[in-house]
This record gives C-alpha cells, structure tokens and sequence, in this order.
C-alpha cells in the first residue's frame, strides 16, 4: 500500500474527504519528526512506539573495491511495534 492507498483507506473509514485524510496523515508525519528530532519518544498505546537510536562511528568496507571507509556516527529512527499490532498480524 503506498501512500495514496492509505490516504484513501483512512478518508474511507474516517468518513473524510481525500484531501482532510492527507492533511491529518502530512500532520501526523509532521508531528513524529518534530519529536523525533527533539530527542523525544512518541508511544501509542497498542499500536508501538517511536524514537531514535544513536549508531556509533565504525569502520565498514567499500563492497565493489573492498576499501575500507569510514561509516560517521548518526541518529536513526526506530520503531518498534506494539502487542496489540503484533498480535493482530499474526
């Protein structure tokens, strides 16, 4: 499902238009960044959790030449799901 589909499932079950599903969506991606940025989790009950992980700088290796290079330290994004999501695919 891209993100048309799901803009269209949520008007469907919301009962919204289109254009009032993608506005909540692009908010509600908004809203995670910004959070995410500031260090923040964001946890919904049932469904999972948000929040970042900090890698550490390491050594990797180049796979067309084998040359090792230098991999700089970053902050990812995780997420993690939670036992009602889990159980509902399963």
């Amino acid at each position: 499902m891209n993100k048309t589909e799901l803009v269209a499932k949520m008007a469907e079950r919301a009962e919204l238009t289109k254009t009032e599903a993608a506005r909540a969506l692009k908010s509600f991606e908004e809203t995670v960044t910004e959070a995410m940025k500031n260090g923040d989790k964001i946890s919904i009950v049932g469904f999972g959790s948000f929040e970042t992980s900090s890698r550490a700088a390491r050594t990797g290796r180049n796979p067309q030449t084998g040359k090792e290079i230098q991999i700089p330290a970053a902050t990812v994004p995780k997420f993690k799901a939670g036992k009602t999501l889990k159980d509902s695919v399963n």
